[in-house]
């Protein structure tokens, strides 16, 4: 097996949006890149990158395309984890079965591919994992509880295993994006169950998510954030990319947990209390 004198990519869910952007910037960065999405044809090449087929949910997919890369490479050094999927509603109107799906791809299919790589990076004693999280990771989100809480998991988990591997030379770093220019709003899990009691509340929700989408940050934003993570000689735990998720990371910080509550409240047109 022939192992690559430059640094290995694999990006998740890099067929659009932010994960398309990463694996072009990685590209451009000097990396080789694989990229993946499940509709993926093996060996398929766009812009540079190599695209394999991969289900995130699914043990055996995540395990063929980690196994698929060091064959033709022969190395990982970098692993951004950035398939995902939203979703939209009061909490009391999905089912649990939804909530799950939610969780299966963002949290537990993160944690499947950070598993298979983890050997090979303690193996070579260097290596990246790059978790994308969300201002959701840190802050709340009215009638998107499930992402929010999917991303609050992210957080935990990636913070817990960077001590874990530190020792080793391997980091798991995050990445929190605010809103992003992205189909993000097209495909998210939407309460099978709508009550009226929550309609105004959705509604309004509905339209602050398609508003963010139209107006956030280009995708190549976030990914210039992610390659700063990939290649920093002494990389941060945590990135917040674009001025937004900045701005609200500080605010969560330092503001009052009273005055905090009450700008959720007023930005989600919800009655004060």
């Amino acid at each position: 097996m022939a192992v690559e004198t430059q640094p290995v990519a694999l990006v998740t869910g890099a067929s659009a949006g932010i994960g398309e952007a990463a694996a072009r910037a990685l590209v451009g960065a000097g990396f080789t890149v694989y990229g993946t999405s499940r509709k993926a044809a093996i060996g398929q090449e766009r812009d540079g990158v190599v695209f394999l087929p991969l289900d995130v949910t699914d043990d055996a997919s995540v395990a063929g395309a980690v196994r698929e890369v060091l064959e033709r490479s022969g190395r990982i050094d970098v692993l951004v984890n950035n398939a995902g999927i939203g979703s939209s509603g009061a909490s009391e109107e999905s089912s649990v079965a939804q909530d799950q799906t939610v969780f299966d791809v963002n949290v537990f299919g993160l944690i499947r591919m950070t598993k298979a790589v983890l050997p090979h990076m303690r193996a070579q004693r260097s290596g990246r994992v790059i978790n994308m999280s969300s201002v959701g990771g840190f802050a709340p989100q009215p009638f998107m509880a499930s992402y929010v809480a999917s991303k609050h998991a992210v957080e935990g988990y990636s913070e817990s295993v960077d001590h874990e591997v530190r020792e080793h030379g391997v980091r798991v770093l995050l990445v929190e994006p605010f809103n992003t220019s992205t189909g993000f709003d097209a495909s998210v899990v939407r309460g099978e169950n709508p009550l009226p009691v929550y309609e105004r509340g959705r509604q309004t929700f509905e339209a602050i998510l398609a508003e963010g989408m139209k107006t956030g940050n280009d995708p190549a934003v976030i990914a210039k954030v992610i390659v700063a993570a990939a290649t920093d000689p002494k990389p941060k735990l945590r990135y917040t990319a674009g001025s937004g998720a900045g701005r609200v990371s500080m605010l969560r910080r330092l503001v009052p947990a009273r005055i905090f509550d009450k700008q959720i409240r007023k930005t989600n047109q919800l009655a004060a209390s």
